[in-house]
């Protein structure tokens, strides 16, 4: 019965990785269902070694640590399913703590509905935001959905995720590696997912907080990661071929940074807080018309090793 795995992708996050595995341990409700923790060490010198050596004894199942040393986000997910055999695959990333019966009900609305992923919702946490930010930020960060579990028409991240691995996770490296530093690995997963059938699906009691370190918790992190979100709808026709549909979600774009542009400079005059919401839905817009290689933004990889070396120096 041993038959989902859970991978927790790392980069330099000691405290927050730990916070990770120890809501992990005190899962309920799975009995003998999960066959291993798979952490994927995603620091060229790998530094979570030490930590997860030191939780291993704390573990109630198998805790596996894999060192990938390219950095990459895709390289990452795909190092720790070749880690495991399990037929069922959850995903936690390393700044997000679930809580006591998160896999218990992911497993649940995956077997209710039959859905070949399975996401849940993430209530956002931001402690070291501005003030006037945090209300904003912790929106970004977070994830609603429906009231109940079931069926859905759209996916979201990959994060606080369920997938069954034999439909949704094809091959030995199902997440493309050209989406190592901008990310957005997740997106090209679940469109091509969607393009063969596939069905997403909702488990309302799945509950996850993520936590935004210190310099994520900015607005311009914000806005660069919503450009970044903005561009995926056209990247994703682009990739297809459709450029009807290019062209279409560039005119979506458009009227967006237009609306939105205006009505965040006149909340700007104002100083009013929701500023911020208005700021986003303008990145998001802008996002839609360049989304051209080359234009990503990079959170991941190699950019984001040197920026935490910078920050240790």
């Amino acid at each position: 019965m041993a038959d989902v795995a859970i991978i927790v992708p790392t980069l330099r996050r000691p405290e927050s990785l730990e916070r990770a595995l120890r809501s992990l341990f005190a899962q309920t409700g799975v009995g003998d269902r999960i066959s291993e923790i798979v952490v994927v060490d995603n620091d060229p010198s790998g530094s979570a070694g030490i930590g997860v050596e030191a939780l291993r004894g704390l573990a109630p199942w198998p805790l596996v640590y894999v060192h990938a040393p390219r950095p990459g986000v895709a390289t990452a997910r795909n190092a720790g399913l070749g880690a495991t055999r399990a037929p069922l695959i959850a995903f936690l990333d390393d700044d997000e703590a679930a809580s006591p019966g998160w896999l218990a009900a992911l497993i649940e609305a995956q077997e209710s509905t039959g859905a070949d992923v399975v996401f849940g919702p993430i209530t956002g946490r931001a402690p070291d935001a501005e003030p006037w930010l945090k209300p904003y930020l912790e929106r970004f960060f977070g994830r609603e959905g429906p009231g109940r579990s079931g069926l859905i028409d759209e996916p979201y991240g990959c994060g606080n995720s369920l997938m069954v691995r034999s439909v949704a996770l094809p091959g030995p490296a199902p997440f493309d590696a050209r989406a190592d530093h901008a990310g957005g690995e997740d997106d090209a997963l679940f469109a091509g997912l969607a393009a063969r059938g596939g069905r997403f699906g909702w488990a309302a009691d799945a509950a996850v907080e993520e936590f935004a370190p210190a310099h994520r918790a900015t607005l311009k992190y914000a806005l660069a990661r919503a450009f970044a979100y903005g561009q995926g709808p056209s990247q994703t026709a682009a990739a297809a071929r459709d450029w009807p549909a290019v062209l279409r979600w560039m005119v979506v774009g458009a009227g967006q940074a237009l609306v939105w542009g205006v009505g965040a400079a006149l909340l700007t005059l104002i100083r009013s807080p929701k500023r911020a919401d208005l700021y986003d839905r303008t990145a998001r817009g802008v996002g839609k018309l360049f989304w051209m290689k080359g234009l990503e933004p990079h959170f991941y990889g190699v950019r984001e090793v040197a920026r935490l070396d910078a920050a240790q120096a």
